[in-house]
């Protein structure tokens, strides 16, 4: 990210200065109404975008998605990756919020380029990490993510490897990154391009991708929400290169793409004339957090906010048309209710729902009517046939597998069901040596005729 000119720049002062200062209600700025569940289903919601995603961001079930298994590019999306690696860096101990970062050159040369989203950094000036990385955040600076990348390996092509390893623990495979901070190979020098990547590469992902990136981040790092929420900030304030930073997030409360029914709180656009209009959002409403993504939203012109239209229609769509039903600790499913115990004064032992579930349902539907479960023995307990007795209330003693109807129960990590603990809320006490002699001989003569 980002092509944005100057004129873009223009417009959205006007834009979302209108709708913070005028008094104008957000309400009215919108085009679009929110989308009813009693009109729409979600293969009906009409998008823009090649590519989108909902989901929770709790437990990652995939609420919504559209192509999101397509590998598409994500432009300036790319930065929550580097700030995970960044926080990580924080984490440990080898970066500190209020540490002094010299620019290099390449930073500084990018920087400089107001063609692109940028803070102009000064090569006699220093900065702090927590500048850097909120200029990174809010305004989608190029180079304070790049300065930021060089403190910490030297090197964007040592930074990048750090990004690839990062999303490869995440168990994504089919991601291309070959630099820090989203933009096109061609307006980077040869040297920060990863080695083997072309001018005209860019980095790609999935929407899945994207939605397990952000959720990653969002339960490592839900401080992260503080920086991606603020809608202005100044950038080397009070000095004659003060840069008044506007958040590129147009949802956020009382800026131009703003909706009062869905606080958007974060997280990342994205935009390239290959990329189109990209964005990662968030959303916290009734007490349940979403994550969405939309890839290659339309990109007509410098101020088209298709993105924001698509992301409004999908937030929408799932507050209107799901619930969240909660699963409760103690409850059992049919023909996954028990397992075999072996040497027990009882020959089988109840299994329930250790812990409480959330997942999201249709508006109508119960859990009764669309989940169903499997379950299979915890093999540490298992002895020849059964779960060897004596075993205490309250064990780990299996995992229960509960899938939806029509694949109801999918989630952003790849999983076909949700996997928790099964337990037992009774004991089970091991037989005395005559009932397990007397079975002993009552299976030897069953098995004889």
């Amino acid at each position: 990210m980002i092509f944005l000119k100057r004129t873009k720049k223009f417009v959205v002062g006007l834009i979302s200065g209108a709708a913070l200062f005028t008094g104008v209600s957000a309400m009215t700025l919108h085009d679009v109404k929110p989308v009813s569940a009693a009109t729409t289903s979600s293969s009906a919601i009409n998008l823009t975008a090649k590519a989108a995603l909902a989901i929770d961001a709790d437990t990652g079930q995939v609420i919504y998605e559209k192509n999101a298994d397509a590998v598409l590019p994500i432009a300036s999306m790319t930065k929550l990756i580097s700030i995970d690696v960044i926080l990580d860096q924080i984490k440990s101990g080898k970066l500190t919020w209020d540490q002094k970062v010299t620019v290099d050159d390449d930073s500084y040369k990018i920087s400089q380029d107001t063609s692109l989203s940028n803070v102009p950094l000064s090569k006699t000036k220093k900065y702090t990490v927590k500048e850097l990385y909120d200029a990174s955040l809010i305004y989608s600076a190029n180079g304070a993510i790049m300065a930021l990348a060089h403190q910490v390996s030297g090197s964007q092509k040592d930074f990048v490897t750090l990004m690839r390893a990062k999303v490869k623990s995440w168990g994504i495979n089919d991601a291309k990154i070959d630099n820090v901070s989203g933009l096109t190979n061609s307006d980077i020098s040869d040297a920060d391009r990863y080695p083997g990547s072309s001018a005209a590469d860019e980095n790609e992902l999935t929407a899945k991708d994207m939605g397990l990136i952000a959720k990653n981040l969002l339960k490592k790092y839900p401080e992260v929400l503080k920086t991606t929420s603020i809608k202005r900030q100044a950038f080397d304030k009070g000095t004659s290169d003060e840069t008044l930073m506007e958040n590129w997030n147009w949802m956020l409360p009382g800026l131009a793409k703003a909706y009062t029914e869905l606080p958007v709180d974060g997280l990342k656009t994205g935009t390239s004339d290959k990329a189109g209009e990209c964005f990662t959002g968030t959303v916290k409403k009734d007490g349940h957090r979403i994550i969405t993504v939309v890839l290659g939203s339309s990109h007509k012109s410098e101020t088209d906010v298709s993105r924001f239209t698509d992301t409004q229609k999908i937030m929408s769509f799932v507050f209107d048309s799901f619930d969240v039903k909660t699963i409760k600790a103690g409850t059992t499913f049919k023909n996954a209710d028990s397992l075999p115990v072996f040497h027990g004064k009882e020959l089988t032992i109840k299994v329930a729902l250790k812990s409480d579930q959330k997942v999201w349902l249709k508006k109508g539907e119960t859990v009764k009517s669309v989940v169903s479960a499997t379950v299979a023995k915890n093999t540490s307990l298992v002895k020849k046939t059964g779960l060897e007795a004596p075993i205490k209330a309250n064990s780990d003693i299996g995992t229960l597998k509960l899938t939806g109807k029509d694949g109801a129960l999918t989630y952003v990590d790849g999983a076909k069901a949700l996997s928790v603990t099964g337990t037992n809320e009774k004991a089970i006490e091991k037989a005395n040596i005559f009932v397990i002699m007397w079975r002993a001989v009552a299976n030897f003569f069953k098995n004889l005729f």
